[in-house]
């Protein structure tokens, strides 16, 4: 009994990162295509990470640039797992830990708390080590080759695959065990109430500070670095760095073992961290999640939120508001999309297709920081734009929709202006305040007024192709997985769109100088924008423009499957 209980809820810890009450129906609780496109991202980037193997060689470079090659290529991809893994933990948040949900339907039944506990060990393990492994399924074998010496032979290419894959591991696992830790600590430490209500900005903080280090630390390596550790402390304190000492160790190099040794204290600090906290979870929380409620009732103060026209339009946009603010997964999508606006604005001064294009404002108010000021802002209101449209697609409370299925919610023109209104006051409103205070504060006055005057009549037109498709109430219609794919767009991301706002960037600077070619400009956004609106309005006014709840239409002809039973229609004609 206790094996058939493991084996259930493993794969139940394990299926469910994501809650299959969101889902539409047309999905049947099946995540296989919203984890198939989780792992094609990650094999996607494992085969880059392998191209850039391919190219990788240090045989015609010096001895001391070979080893700043190999160090700077062995720590990037160290921190890239860390990333990734980092990343993965923050995403499973609250799956990794017992909810009111698991002590409602186990706590009934004849499981034992150490069953459940091993369960959600070995799932959070197992999707660890699937992360990991996809992420490295390409460049775990390409990258081991690059980096093994020519004359090392077929023992030493051994040992370089074995200590390159027990690093990653180790990595994954030490970042996971710090993010368990520090949430296992906290629901110890704080009471019920006050930790879900900090829990959601300690998710928020563990998301930026990965990105932010990531993008951040240095990833050229020098030997001289590493000797100097007292004057190095970023090197002294960086996980990645230790775990680029461990690498050498594993392989045989004693270069940097100080490195190696607080790799081996850390790894020992969080599995122990993590499983005294872990184990408190199960055997003192588990009980007080029943009796505490859930949430606290606010002020009548903070939960103020202005007017935004007539009722059905202040319901539905001060409803998407307050979801925003209140809901954590959602605000994980808005921290994940501006995470990435974050991580290209310290890119942005640096990559090379910039600098060629700012050459042309080395001088005077138009300035290469002016380059970089306004690809940021745009490049953040599209992001807050499509965050938005991602979040509203996701329900809050799928089974709590019948509230707006049965409510006189006016259609057509009337829904969408509501809907208008709540996309604006989302995403458009918050990050045109934003840089409007980054433009004026980094920008001369005149050059400021312009951009920021462009910039509301671009977030306008973003906001109004966001608006395209069919008409939902945010947060209310089910979701449906596998309708994107998130390697081509992350493909398009990094490349194409990046490339395409230094551009414009650079297009608009150069209407500052002339008060005619701004104008003109001006009025070409206000006109795509209009035509934008139109669209939207004519798409409202269609029979297309009902509301709908679910993601994919009611089909034109409903199949009984009589046949499931048994019971063929031909066959009884025949009798």
């Amino acid at each position: 009994m206790t094996t058939n209980q493991f084996r259930v809820l493993y794969r139940q810890f394990l299926f469910r990162m994501v809650d299959l009450e969101l889902l539409s129906a047309d999905a049947k609780g099946d995540l296989s295509k919203l984890f198939g496109q989780f792992a094609a991202l990650l094999i996607f980037i494992s085969l880059a990470l392998a191209l850039l193997g391919f190219g990788f060689s240090d045989a015609k470079l010096q001895p001391s640039a070979q080893i700043i090659a190999s160090w700077s290529a062995e720590h990037f991809l160290i921190a890239t797992t860390m990333l990734i893994v980092g990343l993965f933990a923050v995403l499973s948040w609250d799956s990794t830990f017992p909810d009111k949900r698991d002590v409602l339907v186990l706590a009934p039944l004849p499981v034992r708390t150490r069953t459940m506990f091993v369960a959600k060990i070995a799932a959070v393990a197992m999707a660890l080590s699937i992360a990991v492994a996809a992420l490295h399924i390409a460049a775990g074998f390409i990258w081991p080759l690059a980096l093994n010496p020519a004359s090392g032979g077929i023992l030493q290419l051994a040992r370089v695959y074995a200590a390159y894959w027990l690093t990653m591991f180790a990595a994954g696992a030490f970042i996971l065990c710090c993010v368990l830790g520090a949430q296992g600590v906290a629901s110890q430490l704080l009471p019920r109430q006050l930790f879900l209500r900090a829990s959601s900005f300690l998710q928020l903080a563990a998301f930026g500070l990965f990105i932010a280090a990531y993008f951040l630390e240095p990833k050229v390596i020098a030997p001289g670095q590493i000797a100097a550790l007292g004057t190095q402390p970023y090197i002294e304190w960086s996980p990645s760095y230790w775990f680029l000492g461990l690498f050498q160790q594993l392989n045989g190099s004693a270069a940097l073992a100080p490195l190696a040794k607080r790799a081996w204290i850390g790894l020992a600090a969080v599995f122990a961290l993590t499983a005294v906290a872990y184990s408190l979870s199960y055997l003192r929380t588990i009980r007080q999640i029943v009796e505490a409620p859930d949430i606290a009732s606010g002020s009548r103060l903070t939960n103020w939120l202005p007017s935004f026209g007539n009722p059905a339009a202040t319901a539905i946009a001060q409803f998407s508001v307050r979801t925003v603010l209140r809901s954590r997964q959602h605000r994980l999508i808005f921290a994940f999309y501006l995470g990435v606006g974050f991580a290209a604005a310290i890119l942005f001064p640096k990559w090379p297709p910039v600098q060629e294009l700012s050459k042309e404002f080395a001088t005077g108010a138009n300035s290469s920081m002016s380059l970089a000021v306004a690809a940021t802002t745009i490049l953040f209101m599209g992001l807050s734009v499509l965050a938005t449209r991602v979040a509203f697609s996701l329900p809050m409370d799928l089974r709590a929709n019948w509230i707006f299925r049965i409510a006189p919610v006016p259609q057509g023109p009337k829904c969408l202006t509501a809907r208008r209104r709540a996309f604006y006051a989302v995403s458009v409103l918050p990050v045109w305040a934003g840089s409007a205070v980054l433009t004026f504060c980094s920008l001369p006055r005149l050059v400021a007024v312009e951009h920021v005057l462009a910039l509301a009549v671009l977030g306008a037109i973003f906001a109004e192709i966001g608006l395209f498709g069919v008409q939902k109430i945010p947060f209310t219609c089910s979701y449906l997985p596998g309708k994107s794919n998130f390697h081509i767009t992350f493909l398009l991301c990094t490349t194409l769109v990046l490339a395409l706002i230094a551009k414009a960037a650079q297009l608009e600077l150069r209407t500052f100088a002339d008060i005619r070619a701004y104008a003109a400009m001006l009025a070409v956004l206000i006109v795509a924008a209009m035509i934008a609106r139109g669209r939207n309005m004519a798409n409202a006014r269609s029979p297309e423009g009902t509301l709908q709840f679910e993601e994919t239409a009611d089909p034109a002809i409903c199949g009984l499957n009589l046949d499931r039973d048994g019971f063929h229609p031909a066959a009884s004609s025949a009798k």
